[in-house]
């Protein structure tokens, strides 16, 4: 990946921020209508969405994005 643009590292940052966004998007549906009966799947999306957001962050501090 070294050999990639500007560009292209926004475009692959953009793509790493959307997958944490999806999860949180998730995350807030359940919230909102069924966390009495999809509680239990919350420690799984949380942890997901920790690891998406530190992958975005850590390729955003690598790329200096």
């Amino acid at each position: 990946m070294s050999d990639m643009t500007e560009a292209e590292h926004k475009k692959e940052l953009a793509k790493l921020k959307r997958l944490a966004v999806e999860i949180a998007s998730e995350i807030h549906d359940i919230v909102e209508d069924t966390v009495w009966t999809n509680h239990v799947k919350m420690p799984e999306l949380a942890e997901k969405l920790y690891n998406a957001v530190e992958t975005a962050n850590k390729y955003k501090a690598e790329h200096s994005l």
